[in-house]
């Protein structure tokens, strides 16, 4: 038996060992892969740490009897058994942080919201307990836990939250828990946080449970403003909320004068007018009609008999004229706001299109105009990218300029070398610009004052005869025309015409931004000036190619000797005579040296 225990470990020892063995292989041939094509960037092929071996089937037995025993998490993967914390180790291990940045941190927009829930319980719950009979003795203590609930909240944003807020003092970002506490202790919003929490509840052992005593809970309004402007701040489509809010306040409104009108029926006795509620029907929804349209003037509602009720009707009447107009009038502010883009790009539009039609220009160049507008702002969400970083810092600038573009300048082999501050420079002055289809984005023989970038779309190079057939399609990422920017006497000229093959959105550098930026860094504009030589150099090699009969040549080639002249010249060298030829020959000689 013992021998058959030996034998039989050996074996899953090396079964475990030529598992290993597969593994190494297939991760030397994942990072093998990785190596040859470096665009590979898939977490699953990233090489990490090998699994430790599995435990024998003996140790596991132990390992299973530990797991019940303990009761904790394993989880098994490949050859691999190992420990999982349960979610109990890590609300144990949880720090909470000492210093909370209100601008950037999501776990504070989240308790916001929480608080904005318990405030929103007591806005909108206090008035319909306190004019509605829906509170009663057999439901009381429902009402009194949510409320308390809510306290809570309350009590744990003051102690735990608003004390761990960062502020800016001088310009520094202040994260001392004692600072942070003493600011927070000076601020308004301790002092209205402290109102909200006024203890009236004592009073319900003398006058009952009046709702009304929990009124100053609806003094914590600043933390209902502060979480709309954190959540404006992260959505993407922020007036999609705000149009919301707006309507949350117009039903508010309503809600608030349905109460107030239940409490005058109660007052006047419910029935014992025709301008009361009768008591039929569900209460709030009855009232809440009524209050619709009182306060949108719609009209049609009985008239009021009493004193009171022609007060209150007239108190009505001015609330929901004022409120409705201001409501309207802040929903066209939130629907402006929100479609302001799209007036701007339709005014300009409508600009374009009166300037050509006043010109008479033709209509194929107006329908392109057109298409540019269209294309443009679809792709773009703007005209002119440039107007929107107008308004931001120069170092704001630079880092959006980085994140979307330095991957592709980086890649350009003239400006690999140059210094880093230069390129980020350089980024700066880029500008974006949208071709058609068909464009010519250059053509040969003009003069060459920008580089391009292709951030979207294709474009081909044309060249042959008749210059229209395709050398070659640059995409997404590529550059052309940089040797234009620092080439000199004459090799500046563009050697082929570059299409937009659809459409394309380019960036383009100056010339003359470049000039501007290479003064400040003498040592990126030699090596700049070197490489520009060198491929100019590459690019202009001579070719031996015969001209054409209609050539016209700066200096034409020397003729040739006759042979019969050859072979007269000759004979005199042969013979040593003076005579004229052999003057002659001796002529050509020297110009042949001087040659």
């Amino acid at each position: 038996r013992l021998g058959s225990a030996t034998s039989t470990s050996s074996l899953l020892i090396n079964s475990r060992l030529q598992e290993l063995v597969k593994l190494f292989k297939e991760r030397t041939e994942k990072v093998k892969e990785k190596l040859a094509d470096p665009e590979v960037t898939s977490d699953d092929e990233s090489p990490g740490a090998l699994p430790a071996a599995a435990p024998l089937p003996a140790s596991r037995g132990a390992l299973e009897g530990d797991k019940a025993a303990g009761g904790e998490h394993y989880c098994q993967m490949l050859c691999c058994t190992f420990k999982h914390p349960s979610w109990m180790d890590h609300l144990r291990n949880y720090h909470f942080p000492r210093s909370i940045d209100p601008l950037t941190n999501l776990l504070y927009v989240l308790w916001l919201f929480l608080v904005v829930l318990a405030w929103n319980w007591n806005c909108w719950l206090i008035p319909v307990r306190w004019a509605f009979p829906y509170q009663t003795p057999g439901n009381l203590h429902l009402w009194l836990l949510m409320d308390y609930l809510c306290d809570l909240v309350y009590l744990l944003d003051i102690l735990i939250f608003q004390t761990r807020l960062q502020f800016v003092q001088g310009g520094d970002i202040i994260t001392d828990k004692k600072a942070m506490k003493e600011n927070y202790l000076r601020s308004q919003r301790f002092k209205m946080d402290l109102l909200s929490l006024l203890p009236l509840d004592f009073f319900y052992f003398k006058v009952g449970v009046n709702p009304l005593l929990r009124f100053p809970r609806c003094l914590k309004y600043m933390a209902f403003f502060e979480f709309n402007n954190r959540l404006e701040a992260i959505l993407s489509k922020a007036y999609i909320y705000r149009v919301i809010r707006t309507t949350a306040y117009l039903l508010y409104s309503l809600h608030l004068n349905s109460c107030l009108y239940y409490w005058a029926s109660a007052y006047e006795g419910l029935g014992s007018t025709t301008w009361v509620y009768d008591g039929e029907g569900n209460s709030y929804i009855r009232c809440y009609y009524w209050a619709v349209k009182t306060l949108i003037t719609i009209g049609g509602l009985p008239d009021p008999k009493t004193l009171f009720e022609i007060i209150f009707q007239l108190l009505n009447y001015f609330t929901g004229v004022f409120a409705f107009s201001v409501m309207i009038g802040q929903m066209r502010d939130v629907v402006g706001a929100a479609t302001a883009g799209q007036t701007y790009y339709r005014s300009c539009m409508d600009s374009t299109i009166k300037y050509m039609n006043f010109y008479r220009i033709p209509k194929a160049v107006q329908n392109r105009v057109k298409t540019w507008y269209e294309y443009t702002w679809h792709s773009q969400g703007m005209l002119d990218e440039s107007e929107l970083l107008v308004q931001l810092p120069d170092k704001m600038r630079l880092d959006i300029a980085i994140d979307v573009n330095y991957s592709i300048v980086s890649k350009v082999a003239l400006f690999q070398g140059c210094d880093r501050q230069m390129i980020f420079d350089m980024l700066k002055r880029l500008r974006s610009v949208v071709y058609l289809p068909n464009d010519y984005v250059c053509k040969k023989g003009e003069i060459g004052r920008e580089m391009y970038i292709i951030q979207a779309g294709q474009v081909q190079v044309l060249g042959g005869p008749d210059g229209t057939t395709v050398l070659v399609t640059l995409k997404a990422g590529s550059v052309f025309g940089e040797i234009s920017l620092l080439a000199a006497g004459g090799g500046n000229r563009r050697t082929a015409n570059v299409v937009a093959h659809g459409f394309a959105n380019l960036f383009i550098l100056d010339k003359k931004d470049l000039k501007e930026i290479l003064v400040h860094y003498p040592e990126s504009q030699k090596l700049l000036r070197k490489k520009a030589k060198k491929m100019l150099k590459n690019n202009n090699k001579p070719k031996e190619v015969k001209g054409a009969p209609g050539d016209s040549l700066i200096i034409p080639p020397k003729a040739e000797t006759p042979k019969l002249f050859q072979a007269a010249l000759a004979a005199t060298g042969k013979l040593g005579g003076k005579g004229p030829l052999a003057q002659l020959r001796w002529r050509l000689k020297e110009l042949k040296a001087m040659q």
